[in-house]
């Protein structure tokens, strides 16, 4: 079976999440209706704690998000966006702090498709910092730097109709009701290419 890039981007990612998760852990995957590999390269792993849901939404991220989100059934969500890579050490340093926080927004650096580094902080390229105001007007939420507990999860789903950003709905709706952190750590390598939905990385003016 021949690999492309997007192919060898989802097996970079579930390579960096699997070997975080304990036994009784789960990795959710949504598939939108993909027409390339990426549900064999899923199956390949044979692992029971990968969860194949079929979303019935195309070409709807946030849709494609809700669902996924509504199988989760642990007591910790982390969101993981597209190709992105987790850093080995993620889950170790976040889930500590998930115990006095609500929900923690890491930091994350930035890479191209070739793996080259583009930026080391995405918190400095977007001021990033907590804030419900702040982040109304401009947000600094991403959804692949976030986790959150179940309390967050029940209060943000379902969606409201025609949302537009899932990360942004999630971190407000903890900045509103619960409390955040945002941890000074890249812990994500974020993968920008022409084919991301966001546009973060862009300098801010």
């Amino acid at each position: 079976m021949a690999i492309r890039n997007g192919e060898l981007f989802l097996k970079q990612q579930v390579d960096s999440i699997l070997p975080q998760l304990g036994l009784h852990d789960e990795l959710v995957c949504s598939d939108d209706s993909s027409t390339d590999s990426s549900l064999k390269i899923l199956e390949s792993y044979s692992d029971n704690r990968i969860k194949i849901i079929h979303s019935s939404t195309k070409n709807n991220h946030v849709k494609n998000f809700e669902q996924a989100l509504s199988y989760c059934t642990g007591d910790f969500i982390f969101l993981s966006d597209q190709d992105d890579v987790w850093e080995s050490n993620k889950v170790k340093l976040v889930k500590p702090q998930l115990q006095f926080y609500d929900l923690v927004m890491t930091d994350c650096s930035l890479i191209d498709e070739n793996n080259h580094e583009l930026a080391l902080s995405i918190f400095k390229l977007q001021k990033s910092k907590s804030g419900l105001i702040k982040n109304l007007v401009k947000n600094t939420y991403m959804g692949c730097c976030m986790a959150f507990t179940r309390k967050v999860l029940e209060k943000a789903i379902p969606f409201p109709r025609h949302l537009k950003a899932h990360d942004q709905w999630i971190g407000l709706i903890a900045e509103k009701y619960f409390n955040v952190y945002f941890l000074p750590r890249p812990l994500v390598k974020y993968r920008k290419h022409k084919n991301n939905f966001t546009q973060t990385g862009k300098k801010s003016r």
